[in-house]
């Protein structure tokens, strides 16, 4: 399957955007922030056209680091924000309610210093809020012209459709890789039905399908892959083997692993794009460099039969965290 542009709100773009959390939060220590502005403004000049963050990264640092670096350049990408993880203080909460879908936009409007957002999303799902409240509280903003379209994040084909029938889901952004199958339960099949763009975060298995050597014992302590039961010492030996022997395939076919990655997604579906992120310049221009090259069946064959929901070892997420999902879960 061709690898073309893809259709994001209405714009073709690159199937690879890029992912921002990481310039703010999540895997250790973030860049400065004159790395981060580089890095950017790098993106851009690859070819990078849509670029996704969210008000929870960094608690508003992800924002303002990009409306500080591109408000110059704002119209040459879509711009991705969300809402509905909340932080007060030391306090953090799933909140849709039409009332804190409101100010939440305006500060991140404020932040990304723009009157217009091109996609904006519910983070998580709000199980005490109707989802039918909050989409039509999403659909007021694009009516205003505030938000251009509206996005849901980790969310079920149920929730999707209840959604749908509101207003439409231009995006659903949900972890996808070979390491992580729960949207071919019920979720891609839903996205090609309606229309529903299927936006990959992590396609790179969170680093480990880009660098199978990755040392657990050097990863700093406040990178949030130390929570995750896939690279908790019991479960993790067993997941670098498979990252081998990807890596593997990888060389086979003269790409990098993480290009076979994105690949891999993008096999699924003409309606399906991926934003790895990255800290590193290198890595940017590795991900986006064979943006079109196409997997071929073999390669294809090879990976399913190696990674798949029965060889690897460990849910994705810990308790705590997996009860604020509401994404398909396998038996």
């Amino acid at each position: 399957m061709p690898t073309s542009t893809r259709t994001l709100c209405g714009r073709q773009i690159n199937p690879v955007g890029l992912g921002c959390m990481t310039l703010s939060w999540a895997y250790g220590t973030p860049p400065a922030d004159a790395d981060g502005e580089r890095l950017l403004h790098r993106a851009l000049d690859l070819g990078y056209d849509h670029l996704d963050t969210a008000r929870i990264y960094g608690i508003g640092h992800n924002e303002t680091l990009i409306g500080r670096a591109l408000k110059s350049r704002r119209k040459e990408f879509v711009l991705a924000s969300k809402t509905g993880i909340i932080v007060d203080g030391d306090k953090r909460r799933i909140d849709c309610h039409p009332d804190t879908i409101r100010t939440a936009l305006e500060t991140s409007l404020s932040l990304l210093q723009t009157d217009h957002i091109d996609l904006y999303y519910l983070h998580r799902r709000d199980f005490t809020v109707p989802i039918e409240d909050s989409i039509g509280a999403l659909a007021d903003l694009v009516k205003a012209g505030k938000i251009g379209a509206i996005g849901l994040s980790e969310m079920s084909a149920d929730t999707l459709r209840k959604a749908s029938a509101v207003h439409p889901i231009a995006a659903m952004q949900t972890e996808y890789s070979p390491m992580t199958r729960n949207p071919e339960i019920a979720v891609l099949e839903a996205c090609r039905e309606l229309g529903t763009t299927f936006v990959a975060f992590s396609p790179v298995a969170r680093g480990l399908l880009a660098d199978a050597k990755l040392d657990m014992d050097k990863v700093p302590p406040k990178d949030i892959r130390r929570g995750m039961p896939r690279f908790q010492s019991d479960n993790y030996p067993a997941n670098v083997a498979l990252a081998e022997g990807f890596a593997a395939i990888a060389a086979d076919h003269d790409v990098t692993a993480a290009q076979l990655a994105m690949a891999w997604v993008f096999a699924r579906g003409d309606h399906v794009v991926a934003i790895p992120g990255t800290t590193r310049q290198d890595h940017l221009e590795e991900n986006i460099a064979r943006w079109d090259w196409e997997l071929p069946e073999a390669a294809n064959a090879a990976i399913d039969a190696l990674i798949n929901r029965d060889t690897v070892v460990g849910p994705r997420y810990a308790p705590p965290m997996q009860a604020t999902i509401d994404t398909e879960e396998f038996a």
